[in-house]
């Protein structure tokens, strides 16, 4: 019989698991239950303070829906979700940042030109850039799918009444790799700090905010998608995002639009902002 004990289940638990030898499961158990266990023997932790990661996970888990993903916000704030983005950024490529809580995958598809925000308030931006791989090459008929808040902060899934679909939309580059389109400026926001991640904050004495952003998951064939967000320039929390979004490559020069500027494209709305942003994807292998 083994005799475990504090110092040997470690190992006991890894040779439980048959995985097979060098393979890539294998390294990801093994790891897991090395820093979990060294974590807890280092913190000493307690059974009251076990029960409450436990009871806080369930939490998490109770409070989630398919529109709110509870663990994703979790990962955010606790800047897994960026550094994992960061991890994976291929070089040349634009780099990623937070797929954030409230995506969905079926965004209704959009033209060219068109106004996200038809019947919303706010300043109009148009946002246009070109998709390219690492050469700068175009990468006409790229997928730009992407989501955001309104002028007021809020996504339109968390407002009862409203179509979740609403602000949000992919576009088909033109063959040039072109994309435009023009949409309501976001404002920052907070988090959703009404759960578990909520008391987690607060008990840290950490603010949920997040500086104002566009979503973006941009594909094409032959390439490595990128799911990133695009900020805008002289704008707070860029410092100290809650979620640690922010990278200076993502930030955005928004510019007003003049009386004599022209666009060598056809838009459905008169924008009073603007801004221009090129996304470059790695090919895959």
């Amino acid at each position: 019989m083994k005799d475990v004990n504090e110092f040997t289940i470690t190992q006991a638990v890894k040779e439980s698991f048959r995985t097979e030898d060098g393979s890539r499961i294998q390294l990801l158990l093994n790891k897991l239950i090395e820093h979990l266990h060294d974590y807890t023997r280092e913190v000493n932790l307690t059974h009251e303070e076990w029960m409450g990661v436990l009871t806080f996970l369930y939490d998490c888990g109770k409070i989630s829906t398919p529109d709110r993903h509870e663990f994703i916000l979790l990962s955010d704030v606790l800047g897994f979700s960026a550094l994992v983005d960061m991890i994976n950024t291929r070089g040349g490529a634009t780099e990623g940042s937070n797929l954030g809580p409230f995506y969905l995958d079926n965004a209704p598809d959009m033209q060219l030109g068109d106004h996200l925000a038809d019947g919303r308030d706010g300043v109009t931006v148009l946002v246009h850039g070109k998709v390219t791989d690492t050469l700068r090459n175009p990468l006409p008929g790229a997928i730009v799918d992407t989501w955001q808040a309104d002028s007021s902060g809020t996504y339109p899934i968390q407002e009862e009444g409203q179509d979740k679909y609403d602000l949000r939309g992919k576009f088909v580059a033109n063959d040039k790799g072109e994309y435009y389109y023009t949409t309501v400026l976001p404002k920052p926001y907070t988090v959703p700090y009404d759960g578990p991640v909520g008391d987690l904050l607060r008990a840290g004495n950490r603010h949920a905010w997040r500086a104002a952003h566009l979503h973006y998951i941009i594909r094409a064939a032959g390439m490595n998608a990128i799911t990133t967000e695009v900020f805008f320039e002289n704008t707070e929390y860029l410092d100290n995002d809650a979620v640690f979004g922010v990278r200076r490559s993502l930030i955005a020069k928004l510019e007003p639009v003049k009386p004599t500027d022209t666009f060598d494209f056809d838009l459905k709305i008169k924008p009073d902002a603007k801004f221009k942003f090129d996304f470059v994807l790695a090919p895959q292998g």
